[in-house]
């Protein structure tokens, strides 16, 4: 099986950066815990054009990191592992299992509570992390497992970002989200028209993204709706939608990505870690990353192909699927971005990024050793 030069590309970043993200929340949290917690605190409320280095961050620098989820994915259903329908409804099955189960287990603590709001929180996988761990699997890890995590993933956030769209709009001004939707009709129409410079899209994408973040619903939407206007032609390195993922890989990974690492990593370990641990939101968000999540992926999966609504991919087995649902409990990245937008409380907030920390640390530990068990030791295809 040969991979795409693009993905090829959009892994190697990946993984990478996963080890980046990995460093920066290792200092974010000794910062914040240090003599120079309150200063470190204090840079990312700074005011800037009216909006907190911290607001600028989650809703404008997390819209260029959706623009790339939503450009991968785009270029995963023209011409990656999503244009086969039996071939997507494999991941798609997983994905759909990997939302609902820990969706499930999280009401199951918190319906009727006022942390109800957090059933999000759960359902995120963190494509950066996830791959950061595969990779260091890298010589025994079979190209359709890395395809298949990918795939996952991509079709995880696109729900995650439906489900924020629909879920985590609070206030909604009409005027704006029509003048916002406008834009994108208009972008759809340069698609139409063949226009292929990214100059107008990049410009019609800034002004709708500021119309989006008046309307009430969340900016970073903005992103996943860009790429789908962006023109992606036959997909070659010649086409619009290529050249920007090109150009966007490496400051999503080494650059956007670290600095919501930074920003949104500061937790501070105070009170009782006991209780903390024992809340009602945190058994949800724990038991839905750790083990609904892989049970989820699992689960879904094995009934698809039991019943024959699709096959598992040449080279996996269903241990190997069990190790990638674990790891796909890697919340973190959109885990923590859903818990600002569910929680209001600051302590709530503080303690569900600490669990969330602890449930991807040991989800992404209990993956890389089921795999490294499970995944034979000689190469089986190279990437």
């Amino acid at each position: 099986m040969k991979a795409t030069k693009l993905f090829k590309e959009f892994f190697d970043s990946e993984k990478a950066g996963g080890l980046v993200l990995i460093a920066c929340t290792i200092v974010s949290l000794v910062l914040a815990n240090s003599i120079f917690g309150t200063d470190y605190r204090d840079f990312f409320q700074t005011k800037v054009v009216g909006l907190t280095l911290e607001h600028w961050i989650n809703d404008g620098l997390m819209a260029i990191f959706f623009l790339l989820i939503g450009l991968e994915l785009e270029r995963e259903i023209y011409k990656g592992e999503l244009s086969n329908i039996k071939n997507a409804l494999f991941p798609a099955f997983g994905a759909i299992g990997g939302l609902l189960v820990p969706a499930g287990i999280y009401l199951v603590f918190n319906y009727g509570t006022d942390t109800q709001a957090g059933i999000g929180i759960p359902m995120a996988t963190d494509i950066a992390f996830a791959l950061g761990i595969l990779s260091l699997l890298d010589n025994k890890v079979p190209l359709s497992l890395k395809i298949f995590l990918t795939a996952l993933a991509v079709i995880d956030d696109l729900f995650a970002m439906l489900f924020i769209a629909v879920f985590y709009t609070k206030t909604l001004i009409f005027t704006n989200l029509f003048i916002a939707l406008g834009i994108f009709a208009l972008l759809l129409v340069f698609n139409r028209i063949k226009v292929r410079n990214l100059i107008p899209y990049l410009i019609g994408g800034v002004v709708m993204w500021y119309f989006m973040l008046q309307s009430g619903v969340h900016a970073t939407i903005t992103g996943v709706l860009l790429a789908f206007a962006i023109p992606f032609g036959n997909g070659n390195e010649k086409s619009s939608s290529y050249i920007l993922q090109h150009i966007l890989h490496k400051p999503v990974a080494f650059i956007i990505l670290p600095i919501f690492a930074l920003a949104n990593t500061i937790i501070i370990f105070s009170g009782d870690l006991s209780q903390t641990l024992t809340e009602n939101y945190s058994l949800g968000i724990a038991l839905g990353l750790v083990v609904g999540k892989p049970v989820g992926i699992f689960l879904l999966t094995f009934l698809a192909v039991s019943v024959g609504l699709c096959k598992l991919p040449t080279g996996l087995n269903w241990k190997s699927i069990f190790g990638i649902g674990l790891l796909g409990g890697i919340g973190f990245t959109m885990s923590i971005f859903i818990t600002l937008l569910a929680f209001e409380s600051d302590t709530i907030i503080n303690n569900s990024k600490l669990v969330i920390l602890i449930s991807s640390l040991i989800a992404g530990l209990l993956g890389f050793l089921t795999l490294k068990m499970t995944l034979k030791t000689e190469t089986t295809d190279e990437i």
